[in-house]
């Protein structure tokens, strides 16, 4: 089990890097349609028929994301502004995830419903995972109940996988059907989202091996 988490982590360090690699040199293509990433995202809404959701800047790197709170697309500044392949493929991405809102996609819906148990439980895994290790030879009620909420996360993970890959469909798609990416931006675009989905994928195997493992200790612990 150690060697599998190691394995995972190493795959998770190696794809970060893969990423941030493929969005540095596809950064440095300049858009052949010319529109920013705000203007991606924009184009993107109105022709999928939807007018009540806000595009936003937001400070940092890689922080964009879709709020389906305020129905609010926020984009880094360097997708925001951004006229190249990198910025065109992440905005509309988002985009994505914002007309997967508007069809009440149900993966998305899903998700939005386990949010706010997530939220809370991932606050407290830790503690309590902790606590049923160090008391399973007392009772094994923690570990059962850090099992239990730890099995909700990995769901949130598992659900995450096909709204995102559902998203990146739909960003392609729209980019090379509404002619805002040539062919070889196309190509740029898709491996880009790829890369990245490849992340949520990881994160779900690790998600997955760290709830297995816990399984184990506790079924260890009743065979005594």
């Amino acid at each position: 089990m150690l060697l599998l988490s190691l394995i995972i982590l190493a795959a998770s360090w190696a794809i970060q890097a893969i990423l941030r690699s493929k969005f540095r040199t596809y950064s440095m293509t300049p858009l052949s349609s010319g529109l920013s990433g705000a203007e991606v995202a924009l184009k993107m809404l109105r022709d999928n028929r939807i007018y009540d959701v806000e595009v936003t800047c937001i400070p940092g790197q890689l922080t964009d994301h879709y709020n389906p709170a305020d129905k609010t697309i926020n984009l880094s500044e360097e997708v925001f502004y951004g006229r190249n392949a990198a910025a065109a493929a992440v905005a509309a991405h988002e985009t994505g995830h914002a007309i997967q809102h508007a069809t009440a996609y149900s993966f998305l819906q899903m998700r939005s419903a386990l949010v706010p148990v997530v939220s809370v439980a991932s606050s407290w895994i830790s503690w309590i995972l902790l606590a049923g290790v160090f008391l399973i030879e007392l009772t094994p009620l923690p570990l059962i109940i850090g099992i239990g909420l730890f099995a909700l996360i990995t769901l949130f993970s598992l659900i995450t996988l096909p709204v995102e890959f559902d998203a990146s469909r739909r960003a392609v798609e729209w980019l090379f059907n509404a002619r805002v990416v040539d062919r070889s931006e196309y190509g740029m675009a898709k491996n880009a989202l790829w890369w990245a989905a490849m992340t949520y994928v990881v994160a779900a195997l690790g998600s997955i091996a760290t709830l297995v493992h816990y399984i184990l200790i506790l079924l260890g612990r009743s065979e005594d």
